[in-house]
């Protein structure tokens, strides 16, 4: 793994990467290494920082003899802080910095990240972008997944009460989303004494401004339909349902766009260990065009 930093457009600072290059086969004394093949950059969620998806990232370059590059969005570790008026535009610019600075043409994007690539999309030259469980509000429909309380509850520093509402209003802790508020309280002070549950609680404001730049860039259909990158957008069989509601809709009113679900996946596929998501993905980004079994699929 490299770790190198790419500065941002706004002047902003700087972003912290991580380099996962597949090793490659001894080279002839005296022969010209091959140019490298076009990189792959993966864009985090909420909530976490890119550290999370380096065992993801190593197996996809990998199975794809690429490049993968992940880095950490403003607010983690050496990246720069979230600036004033923070919005979709500057993750847009961010990871159009990244992209330019790693040679790299093609997207894979999780949860918070999905969205973000998405509305990059629109705007910028993307070979062929993949989102998981992209958090996509399409005509107000998460409004309804926003609470108030969450931003009040971290204003106050009441970061249990806020952590609570937050796993409660997204849904995306699979049954633990539904206990009863007491107990998420209860889980959040137990998770507060591990590495990522401490980790998890001093990202708690980022997590207010990236669901209020959602929200800020409510879309319609029609923003999407010049879209031209070719597109996979994917959720997971186990994930709450409005992703894979949001996935379905685009790819029915935008040919760039192809939907699947995958089966047994959490919304945190791309953490957990395994090799299927990844080939799944991988299976795209190489052209490839073959359907996994028993996988839905919109159809034009």
């Amino acid at each position: 793994m490299e770790t190198w930093t790419v500065e941002t457009d706004d002047g902003g600072g700087q972003l912290e990467v991580h380099t996962f290059r597949p090793a490659s086969e001894a080279s002839i004394p005296g022969s010209h290494a091959p140019a490298e093949p076009s990189g792959i950059v993966v864009v985090h969620g909420t909530l976490v920082t890119d550290s999370l998806y380096w065992p993801f990232a190593r197996t996809l370059g990998t199975m794809l003899g690429r490049p993968v590059h992940c880095y950490n969005r403003r607010g983690r570790g050496r990246s720069a802080p979230q600036p004033p008026g923070y919005s979709a535009g500057t993750e847009i610019s961010d990871l159009r910095a990244v992209m330019r600075s790693t040679g790299s043409k093609d997207v894979v994007a999780h949860s918070y990240g999905g969205f973000v690539a998405l509305q990059a999309a629109r705007s910028t030259e993307i070979s062929r972008l993949v989102t998981y469980d992209a958090a996509v509000s399409l005509s107000g429909n998460l409004h309804g997944r926003w609470r108030p309380e969450l931003e009040a509850a971290v204003t106050a520093g009441q970061l249990d009460h806020a952590w609570a509402h937050l796993v409660q209003g997204l849904g995306t802790a699979g049954p633990i989303s539904y206990l009863p508020m007491g107990a998420l309280r209860m889980l959040s002070i137990l998770s507060a004494q591990t590495r990522l549950g401490s980790e998890m609680r001093s990202l708690l404001p980022t997590a207010v401004a990236e669901m209020r730049a959602v929200l800020d860039a409510d879309a319609h259909l029609h923003d999407f339909t010049s879209l031209e990158t070719p597109t996979l957008m994917l959720s997971g069989g186990w994930s709450p349902s409005y992703f894979a509601e949001t996935g379905r809709t685009l790819a029915g009113a935008v040919p760039a766009i192809d939907f699947a679900v995958v089966p047994l996946q959490f919304h945190e596929g791309p953490l957990r260990p395994g090799r299927r998501l990844a080939a799944r993905i991988a299976r795209f980004l190489s052209g490839g065009t073959a359907p996994m079994p028993a996988r839905p699929r919109i159809s034009r």
